[in-house]
């Protein structure tokens, strides 16, 4: 399956599976659209990925709505909490740092962790990320989200795939070049039998088994070049 049969499923709301580097994490994610996110889609996460259901933003939207690195935080609160600096993640085996920012829960919610409740989180998270403001929506953001909450935010790298090639930044670039807003879903699958990622031909058999695009992160940050270059408005 290529690229552009990736493309369609992303716009039709359906998953598609993304691998990165064996050298980094060695993880393939399910991946959809927030904007097109349901119940089930979060029920399918937890049954067939059983990683962190996460939604991944694109640097302009979390700027928008002024979302900081979760270490940025710790790193403002260290001084009378040192708890947070003894647990600086400064060895992270496959990165530089972290693209965690902070929890949220959608206001309309009860606990924010059922089914339900984690659709409408995320399902309004990529709503508000397609707005257009004049400015800050930071009071937006509060209008519409509680945090701490039961869905993480990640911040995807300022330029995406050319500076990071987290599944944050592949799926930001994937929702980019779908057409659709570019906040995604990302949950790791994981390995019940081997107690790790779910790797090589298991996954393989997965994405034929659920009728599912694979995809290698490299094909997306070799075609989100090409695409930047064609449509560099749209790809800065």
């Amino acid at each position: 399956m290529n690229l552009n049969q990736a493309l369609d499923a992303i716009r039709k709301g359906e998953f598609v599976l993304i691998s990165d580097s064996p050298d980094r994490e060695g993880e393939t994610d399910l991946v959809i659209a927030a904007e097109k996110v349901g119940p089930a889609h979060i029920a399918k996460m937890r049954r067939d990925g059983g990683g962190l259901i996460c939604v991944a933003l694109h640097p302009k939207i979390a700027n928008n709505f002024g979302l900081p690195y979760m270490t940025k935080i710790y790193e403002s609160a260290s001084p009378t909490h040192e708890v947070l600096n003894a647990t600086t993640p400064d060895d992270i085996p496959y990165d530089e740092r972290s693209a965690f920012s902070i929890t949220v829960n959608h206001r309309q919610t009860h606990t924010g962790v059922t089914d339900s409740d984690r659709a409408l989180t995320i399902r309004e998270l990529g709503k508000l990320g397609s707005g257009s403001f004049d400015g800050p929506a930071i009071k937006e953001f509060g209008r519409e989200f509680r945090s701490p909450g039961h869905v993480p935010i990640l911040r995807a790298a300022g330029e995406l795939v050319a500076e990071r090639q987290g599944h944050t930044e592949l799926a930001v670039a994937l929702m980019e070049m779908a057409g659709v807003t570019p906040v995604a879903v990302v949950c790791e699958m994981l390995d019940a039998e081997t107690s790790e990622a779910l790797a090589g031909n298991r996954v393989k058999t997965y994405a034929e088994d659920n009728d599912l695009v694979l995809l290698d992160g490299e094909k997306i940050v070799r075609a989100y070049s090409d695409w930047s270059e064609q449509d560099p408005q749209e790809g800065d």
